[in-house]
């Protein structure tokens, strides 16, 4: 019986790498930015304060659909405070109300975050789970291209200021001899860019972003579910079938070679 070397080490389209964008609180300047990552074919995830909405300088509960299309809209708490710091019932609260009013405004349903200021423990995670949270987004860099060991303490690659994202970015772009995934994960928000007077930084990255045929451009939602997938494969003993369970194609690679696995299809090797 011939023994195959299957590993779970590819995206949608057998691609192996995969860019997200990650940005907080509902500004304004989401507007251009959210039109910045279309023109360039990247998909955004903004997480929006429900109670900051409709404010001067945030964006308006009536836009959002238009605003955001093409991306993913996620919580950041109702009105963003310290997490830690408050009771079980309203961390509940916080978090339930910008869930609530965020799919009232959207359309859509909502199901990740981000920490506001980046604050959380294991409470507070325990709570968010309750109110149907997949993810959330920490603030704490890693400067790696890892995935993810733990979706609801989720750490980013880097902060847009953080370094020099050009040369992050080429030095995801080149070839890896290794069979792994690599994900390229920046946070930020959009009024840095200006407070800072450097629009011009993120319209380069995505210029040079953009595009990139072995790259998958995924909300933060989007890698959740196809990774939820594929940690649902099932396979033979000897590695000689294998079952897709979930609604998900989903690629991996069986000898040294890229496979699809049809959603709801049995591979037999």
């Amino acid at each position: 019986m011939k023994e195959h070397l299957v590993e779970y080490n590819r995206f949608p389209g057998g691609k192996m790498r995969c860019l997200t964008m990650s940005y907080d609180d509902g500004r304004d300047h989401d507007i251009r930015l959210a039109e910045i990552f279309r023109e360039n074919g990247i998909v955004g995830t903004f997480h929006l304060t429900s109670d900051f909405l409709n404010r001067d300088g945030y964006v308006k509960n009536s836009e959002i659909k238009e605003i955001y299309k093409g991306h993913e809209i996620s919580c950041h708490t109702r009105t963003h405070p310290h997490l830690d710091q408050l009771p079980d019932a309203a961390v509940l609260a916080e978090i339930l109300d910008d869930r609530l009013a965020l799919e009232a405004a959207s359309g859509t349903l909502v199901r990740g975050m981000s920490y506001p200021f980046g604050v959380y423990d294991d409470r507070v995670v325990s709570i968010m789970k309750t109110a149907g949270m997949e993810y959330a987004r920490t603030v704490a860099s890693t400067d790696r291209f890892d995935m993810p060991k733990d979706f609801l303490r989720w750490h980013p690659t880097c902060h847009h200021k953080s370094g020099n994202i050009m040369e992050k970015l080429e030095t995801f772009l080149a070839p890896s001899r290794y069979r792994r995934m690599r994900l390229f994960y920046i946070w930020g928000h959009s009024y840095e860019f200006a407070n800072d007077d450097n629009w011009s930084l993120i319209e380069e990255f995505c210029k040079r972003a953009g595009g990139d045929e072995e790259t998958w451009y995924a909300s933060n939602i989007e890698i959740v579910d196809y990774m939820k997938a594929v940690w649902s494969l099932q396979t033979s003993a000897a590695c000689d079938m294998i079952r897709n369970p979930s609604a998900v194609p989903v690629w991996i690679t069986v000898d040294r070679e890229p496979l699809c696995v049809g959603a709801g299809e049995t591979v037999k090797l």
